[in-house]
């Protein structure tokens, strides 16, 4: 049997089983193995290719969407890491694709370097980051692959290839949700070391949704969440600093996100799972709970936010201007239809960039994201959400839950087809493919 040459490796619970970060998403492959180096990887990918098998990699498993789920070889890529090279004079860092990005960020900061955006959670691996669009917030900030000045990605011949600068082929594997091949490094371009401002002030909705422009270009990042069933925004506007670190003590870290966001707010959510019909009172409440606030710490701490909290997700990228109407109506869908969900919705922006399929392709971007406890049913309701969302020519996060195949996507990328043709010259056997890669690039 060809799955037996893969058993020394093989890893995970059950022998063959794997899921995601919120337990959504699981599968059970054919083969599972972690790999603890590129030349393995090279070895177990070129016989994967000449046999005909398809390959899917995880790093940390924190999409929400399929994305990494497979019934032939699943490949772990989290033994590949670290930083490779690094040139302060340009600021250029070679990274090992299955780094995650808290241990990148602390080596940034010990190296005087930093990026110059990052999304607010740090636990993906760069390769997944950047493979499925994530992003930070600041509508002069482009996502996290924009960064990128070159890329190693390996085909389903076990040989690596470089695309540089310049090319349409670092455009396509930028953000490629794994279907061009296994990411084995990339190399970013950062920024020196910096501080960041960070004030988290409650505003009324109707004012920020009004004034929201001004809001996201008077910030160099800007976002924001907002309750279902209520009107108040909590408004987090971070900027660069040289004023010294003035960061949260110990002790309020552990009493705000520990006990209160993450602790209680996880027993709340189970709760109202129990009880749907209790949420807008349960919402109400919570924003009680939203106070002002402010601290300044390196980027990346402030970047970060600590969650224990498990859920799924749904986010859109919507045209720039039309990001605020969209979410209005988003809230009153669930607040006519009774919707249970209890966690806030969240909205950020982001400069548009050329990766050929980024959700920000080539237009300013408003991101708005739905989220609903791991322990409550999403798909009717998010599914009523999107439809709100297709309305504006709306972009599904690929690392996110969303329903869209190939066919109706294709319209909202114009460079769709040149991404078809380069993925066809690459792995014209779609060697990398699963049934998720199937179903949005066909």
């Amino acid at each position: 049997m060809v799955g037996d040459r893969y058993d020394a490796r093989r890893i995970g619970t059950g022998g063959r089983s794997w899921s995601n970060w919120s337990g959504r998403q699981s599968c059970s492959p054919r083969d599972l193995v972690a790999v603890k180096g590129v030349g393995e990887l090279a070895e177990i990918v070129g016989r994967a290719g000449a046999e005909g098998r398809q390959v899917t990699t995880v790093g940390s498993g924190h999409s929400f969407s399929p994305a990494a789920l497979s019934d032939d070889l699943l490949i772990d890529v989290s033994g590949i890491a670290g930083v490779i090279s690094a040139d302060r004079e340009s600021g250029l860092v070679e990274v090992a694709g299955g780094t995650v990005l808290a241990t990148l960020n602390r080596e940034l900061d010990r190296l005087g370097m930093a990026m110059p955006n990052l999304g607010d959670i740090d636990r993906q691996t760069i390769a997944g980051a950047v493979s499925t669009g994530t992003h930070g917030t600041g509508l002069a900030l482009p996502n996290l692959s924009a960064q990128i000045e070159a890329i190693e990605v390996m085909g389903p011949d076990g040989e690596i290839n470089e695309f540089g600068a310049g090319s349409d082929e670092l455009l396509a594997a930028r953000v490629a949700v794994g279907s061009l091949g296994v990411i084995t490094s990339v190399t970013l371009r950062t920024v020196p070391a910096f501080n960041l401002h960070r004030v988290d002030e409650p505003v009324d909705l109707d004012e920020v949704l009004g004034d929201f422009d001004s809001f996201a270009r008077e910030n160099e990042h800007f976002e924001f969440f907002v309750f279902p069933y209520t009107r108040t925004a909590l408004t987090l506007r971070r900027n660069r600093t040289d004023r010294p670190l003035a960061p949260r003590s110990k002790l309020d870290r552990f009493l705000g996100d520990v006990v209160l966001e993450n602790g209680l707010g996880d027993l709340a959510l189970r709760a109202a799972g129990k009880v749907p019909s209790h949420i807008p009172k349960m919402a109400r409440y919570s924003t009680h709970f939203m106070s002002q606030s402010e601290q300044i710490d390196r980027s990346h701490r402030v970047f970060a936010n600590y969650r224990t909290i498990r859920f799924n997700e749904m986010e859109y990228a919507l045209p720039y201007e039309s990001g605020p109407e969209a979410l209005d109506r988003v809230l009153d869908l669930i607040a006519t239809e009774r919707f249970p969900l209890a966690m806030p919705i969240e909205c950020r922006v982001s400069a548009g960039d050329d990766a050929l399929v980024s959700q920000a392709h080539g237009r300013p971007t408003t991101y708005v994201a739905v989220h609903q406890h791991k322990t409550m049913e999403y798909e009717p309701y998010f599914r009523e959400i999107e439809a709100i969302f297709r309305e504006y020519d709306g972009r599904p996060h690929w690392g996110k839950l969303h329903f869209r195949e190939a066919a109706d996507l294709a319209p909202s990328f114009p460079r769709w087809d040149d991404f078809r043709a380069i993925r066809d010259r690459i792995d014209p056997g779609r060697v990398f493919s699963n049934a998720y890669v199937s179903r949005i690039f066909a």
